[in-house]
């Protein structure tokens, strides 16, 4: 257990952190911790039902890690609520007995955001599924937590609107707000906090509350809504969510350049930026990927490659934007490039762009895949892309690159199969995080902090990271919601 120290009680076994510190500041004061007792179970079974809750190895193991490479840690309960109430009866149940409680959507995320590290409570959401109510004429629709955004929009499309951010992966919507996730099409509508217009949220001690509101301009009291987007299920546990919608454009066309330089291809990015035509995704590809994808179907040259869609209202407008951008390409270096608006070959081309990441995990047999992100300002993203491949020749490893970098984020992808190979993955991985802070970047644009990037909490944010451990302390003095996350320990 490393850093726990064991305590025995007449309620069973209660873990406590070993004290530490951090830069000359003391961490937040260690929470105490209860194992799940029959007794509670006993109680969770009257909350929830009995075919609502399990303890079988299959159910512990399968919610024990995420997609990403930390270690898997079991919860001693797997607990499935089927309504807010039900959320807030466990917070609170969970709170009176000192349990942890690690909330779960569907267990796409990257950087141990949902692994119960401290075992206890798993709160899994996928089974409050629910569109509560489409509110056409308002352009909304209000959702329970664990529906998929990929089924949410196969439901939306009957109305001619869709939910625009795009993680790729088929992540629940309360995963996607408690990461702010935000994905390919960022660039043009924005991350989750930019399309959320209202919440309802159980708090640790089993108040449900609700934060924002559907009206479209809100100036009233503080801004609570999104001081728990983002927050990663430590604050509160999403229980439902108000969403902007858009209609489905009319038009879409997608394109591919390949260039003969890395450095080419990430200046035509700010240079696609600053030409004011409103691409919808402008993704970084780089030459290890293009193999990938091509593995995928996507038939990319293998070279240093952008990968761009424009949406519009009108083809003719459409047409001159991509015209834009094809010669803005040419004139950056571009040696091919190609656009198509066939829903099929755009299909194809972005579904290999989605799952690139499990491509590569099949063309790396025998080993796991370190998977890191980092966010800079769109001037910066030459340093950082040169920086990044820089940080990787010289540790003599293998580094895959793909980004969303029309926002400014790149994702390296570092496949490891021994401990020394390991040793160098992460000192890769904290020399491109530094890189990124150097460059007035962020640790992570879109995975979150989780467990990976709790270590950088402290040099990016400095004495902010105080204010944030006070308002943890105000929501959940006993530290139960989703422990071991967010703050350095």
């Amino acid at each position: 257990m490393g850093g726990l120290r064991v305590i025995a009680t007449a309620g069973g076994l209660r873990y406590a952190k070993a004290n530490s510190t951090l830069a000359g500041h003391d961490l937040m004061t260690a929470p105490t911790f209860t194992a799940v007792t029959p007794a509670v179970l006993e109680q969770i079974q009257a909350i929830v039902g009995e075919n609502n809750m399990s303890t079988t190895q299959a159910d512990i193991d399968l919610h024990a890690h995420d997609e990403g490479h930390h270690d898997a840690h079991p919860a001693e309960v797997v607990v499935w609520p089927r309504s807010a109430q039900q959320v807030a009866d466990m917070l609170k149940l969970a709170n009176e007995n000192h349990i942890p409680v690690t909330p779960w959507g569907v267990g796409t995320g990257l950087e141990g955001n949902s692994i119960p590290v401290r075992g206890g409570i798993l709160l899994s959401l996928q089974r409050m599924d629910k569109v509560v109510e489409v509110h056409m004429d308002d352009f909304q629709v209000t959702v329970e937590p664990g529906i998929p955004y990929m089924d949410l929009n196969e439901q939306l499309a009957r109305y001619g609107l869709f939910f625009a951010p795009d993680p790729g992966a088929n992540a629940t919507i309360g995963g996607m707000l408690a990461n702010n996730a935000a994905g390919i099409r960022t660039v043009k509508y924005g991350a989750l906090r930019d399309n959320v217009l209202k919440m309802q949220v159980a708090l640790a001690d089993g108040r449900l509350i609700e934060v924002g509101s559907r009206s479209i301009k809100q100036s009233s009291g503080y801004d609570l809504l999104h001081l728990f987007v983002g927050s990663e299920g430590t604050l509160g546990v999403i229980t439902q969510a108000t969403l902007k919608l858009l209609p489905v454009p009319e038009h879409m066309i997608a394109a591919i350049a390949g260039f003969e330089s890395v450095e080419d291809a990430i200046e035509t990015v700010v240079a696609v930026r600053g030409s004011g035509i409103d691409v919808a995704a402008l993704e970084f590809i780089d030459v290890t990927n293009t193999h990938a994808m091509n593995q995928a179907g996507a038939e990319i040259e293998p070279l240093p490659t952008l990968l761009m869609e424009v949406h519009s209202a009108h083809e003719s407008s459409m047409a001159e934007d991509i015209a834009i951008v094809q010669e803005i390409c040419e004139e950056m270096g571009a040696s091919n490039f190609r656009a198509t608006s066939d829903l099929a070959e755009r299909k194809k081309l972005w579904h290999a762009r989605h799952i690139a990441y499990e491509t590569l995990r099949r063309i790396n047999p025998g080993q796991r895949i370190w998977i890191m992100d980092v966010a800079v300002p769109i001037s910066n993203y030459p340093a950082l892309i040169a920086g990044a491949r820089r940080i990787i020749d010289e540790a003599g490893i293998v580094g895959y690159m793909k980004g969303h970098a029309g926002d400014g984020n790149i994702h390296v992808e570092l496949p490891f199969g021994d401990e020394e190979t390991l040793e160098k993955v992460h000192v890769v991985n904290n020399a491109i995080v530094r890189e990124a802070l150097a460059l007035e970047g962020t640790a992570t644009g879109e995975h979150g902090v989780g467990i990976g990037k709790a270590q950088f909490m402290e040099e990016e944010h400095g004495e902010s990271l105080n204010v944030m451990r006070s308002i943890k302390n105000l929501l959940d003095p006993n530290g139960i919601l989703n422990p071991g996350k967010v703050f350095p320990e």
